[in-house]
């Protein structure tokens, strides 16, 4: 175990981090996209990097192949931290770098995807209990509302929440919150999509 308050524990956090955003610069929907038609997801459909898009030129077995991609790569992140990099901080940076990657992946022009399959995977490596609490929210809200943007924003909104009373860790929280907040934010256009197709 690295000595969390020593050195090791800051290149703990900086190899945790670059690993994490790595990863997270590893585009799924880029890569099929490009395999399938040897053209650039992001200069087709919506621009966007990420499952729905591919899902647009590749139809449904590119938006899955895609959406398990991006999953994969969230868990192998906050996975690889737990396993090879296990302190608190070191954790909580591979899981905020694989999504930051994800969003803004250096090889593509700093233009990603918007993160909801990469940050839930990743937050439920990293958060279980929480995680689990948060997906039940976005299945009772979507069974309610059948609006899917809107209940995955409103379960990721609640995950430091439960972080926090599940927890009471406050570096937890925090790491999930700033999670939260990259994913919301990118999906503001969808949320304002959705509810004027309502």
């Amino acid at each position: 175990m690295i000595d969390p308050t020593g050195t090791e524990s800051w290149i703990a956090i900086g190899l945790a981090a670059l690993l994490g955003y790595a990863l997270g610069c590893l585009n799924t929907g880029y890569l099929l996209v490009r395999w399938k038609t040897g053209r650039d997801l992001p200069t087709l459909g919506s621009g966007n990097a990420g499952a729905r898009n591919a899902g647009r030129i590749l139809g449904r077995s590119g938006f899955v192949l895609t959406m398990l991609g991006d999953m994969l790569k969230g868990a192998l992140a906050v996975g690889s931290a737990l396993l090879w990099l296990p302190t608190p901080f070191a954790t909580a940076s591979a899981l905020i770098a694989v999504v930051a990657g994800h969003l803004w992946p250096a090889p593509l022009g700093f233009r990603g995807g918007k993160g909801a399959a990469t940050g839930c995977a990743a937050a439920l490596i990293y958060a279980p209990a929480s995680t689990s609490l948060a997906l039940l929210v976005c299945l009772l809200i979507f069974l309610c509302t059948r609006r899917a943007t809107l209940s995955a924003m409103i379960a990721f909104s609640t995950l430091p929440l439960f972080a926090w009373i599940l927890t009471r860790d406050p570096l937890v929280s925090a790491a999930l919150a700033i999670v939260a907040a990259l994913v919301v934010s990118s999906h503001r256009l969808n949320l304002a999509h959705e509810r004027s197709h309502t």
